[in-house]
């Protein structure tokens, strides 16, 4: 066997997380710290497996169905990417030319697209408590109709990015530190910046900040949280990051000023979000129809970003790190970069620019992150099944 992936699979087998099996993956918290680090562990035995051209299906035949009620680039390709490497084809549920626009109801939805479906991805993050609902909606009508025979297995569910939660970005940005950093262990003490940005757009989800300030205290790391006055994320989540760096004797500190967050920082995540209050606010103006409010609602809060232009990830800001230009910069992507996609953005070109491998390192991990949620949730002994998907050593790439 191969000696990384050998290594891989002995870590594997030391820790519990039975209880995957046949379960749904919604968010980070919902998981063990021992189901995480196997998640970490199988996406990166399945790299190892694909980039030494071993093919990974465990389907040979079946269905990925995908429902993205956002735009998305890099989360809709890796699950494409992440299903299609373990052998599902990928079917998009568009909602527009479905029975869904003639007001079917989720229940018979769910069940209608799950015939022969073996995992469901959703991506739903636009209001505030309405992706989450969603989704536990969809969950719960695929196991009824699994309990009551209408289905001969249970799909399961990943959620590709919730109002609260975007699991499979913060668990591409945690494998991506745990290479850079050498492995998971030497993630304790590092401290990380993760902060407000300024963006001439607004309503840019909560979710990628709060999937960080939840995940990154449960291995030690100290977090920083900074951004303008009144830009807070939800209360809960934040309290939830705190509960975690208490657990781990590592810091969780909140600050208003971004060069205060970065100084010293071994890793740095400007990234924009909207503020949670002015989101509960459109939330509850959206449900009432009401279009004029949501106009006026939007022009006040562009404003307030407006007044925000100096949080932006610069080479001076850069300086205030533990390492220079050589701290790591991260971001989900797609940034707003000035002068590049806009005149004033989240990180200047010459900061971008610098970091654009590691940032596309960053990104190429999320195909793997998914494949190995749904791997997890439907192989009974993942060391077993990676061990005979070597021993098989069928080439995913015939050539002579």
């Amino acid at each position: 066997m191969d000696a990384q992936l050998k290594k891989l699979l002995d870590q594997l087998q030391t820790l519990d997380y039975s209880k995957m099996y046949n379960d749904d993956f919604l968010h980070t918290w919902d998981k063990t710290t021992d189901e995480l680090k196997a998640l970490y562990l199988v996406a990166d035995a399945l790299r190892n497996l694909r980039e030494r051209n071993i093919s990974t299906r465990i389907f040979q035949s079946g269905l990925a169905v995908s429902n993205f009620r956002d735009n998305s680039t890099r989360t809709r390709f890796s699950f494409a990417s992440g299903s299609n490497l373990l052998g599902l084809q990928l079917q998009d549920l568009d909602e527009a030319k479905s029975q869904i626009a003639h007001g079917e109801t989720v229940r018979e939805t769910a069940t209608m697209i799950s015939f022969m479906a073996d995992v469901i991805g959703i991506r739903d993050d636009k209001f505030i408590g309405e992706g989450d609902e969603y989704m536990q909606k969809v969950a719960d009508s695929v196991d009824q109709s699994w309990r009551g025979g209408i289905l001969d297995h249970r799909p399961t569910l990943v959620s590709l990015q919730s109002d609260s939660d975007h699991p499979t970005q913060s668990s591409a940005d945690i494998l991506h530190l745990i290479h850079e950093f050498g492995g998971i262990e030497n993630l304790k003490g590092k401290k990380v910046a993760v902060t407000w940005a300024y963006s001439p757009s607004y309503g840019k989800p909560l979710s990628c900040p709060q999937s960080l300030i939840t995940l990154l205290p449960r291995f030690g790391m100290d977090v920083t949280l900074a951004y303008p006055e009144g830009y807070d994320l939800m209360p809960d989540l934040v309290q939830k990051g705190k509960d975690y760096s208490a657990e781990t004797a590592s810091t969780f500190k909140i600050s208003h000023d971004m060069g205060e967050a970065f100084e010293g920082a071994d890793v740095v995540i400007p990234k924009s979000w909207a503020a949670y209050a002015g989101m509960e606010q459109r939330t509850e103006l959206y449900s009432e129809g009401d279009t004029k409010g949501i106009d006026e609602l939007e022009k006040k809060l562009l404003a307030e970003n407006a007044a925000h232009k100096d949080w932006c990830c610069t080479t001076d800001l850069m300086k205030k790190t533990a390492h220079g230009s050589d701290t790591i910069y991260m971001h989900p992507l797609p940034a707003d970069i000035n002068v590049v996609s806009c005149e004033h953005g989240e990180v200047e070109n010459d900061v971008f620019d610098s970091h654009r491998v590691g940032l596309y390192q960053e990104a190429s991990n999320k195909p793997y992150a998914v494949a190995a949620m749904i791997f997890l949730q439907k192989v009974k002994d993942p060391v077993a099944t990676l061990a005979a998907l070597e021993e098989a050593d069928t080439r995913r790439w015939y050539q002579l």
